[in-house]
């Protein structure tokens, strides 16, 4: 099974982490952090949004280096409904 990933910051979506539409329904593209009320939570540029997900994706739990997690995102994060161009 495919998993859910927030088509702005990556994070991978479970019930509970769906952000909402403007009527208070479940958003299934963005997660709760992007997405409130049918409107993006801040402004930002792509660099920004990878800038604040690598200190998330990087960790010993994970075993990815800040290195390695900002190459992933610069590679994803383009491709994402909130960023392709």
């Amino acid at each position: 099974m495919e998993k859910t990933i927030c088509q702005s910051c990556t994070m991978p979506m479970s019930e509970g982490d769906f952000g909402t539409n403007q009527d208070g329904s479940a958003n299934g593209d963005y997660c709760k952090y992007c997405f409130a009320d049918g409107a993006f939570t801040g402004e930002m540029t792509m660099q920004e949004m990878i800038d604040v997900c690598v200190p998330h994706m990087a960790s010993p739990e994970s075993g990815m280096t800040e290195k390695e997690a900002r190459a992933l995102l610069d590679k994803t994060m383009p491709e994402l409904k909130r960023w392709k161009a």
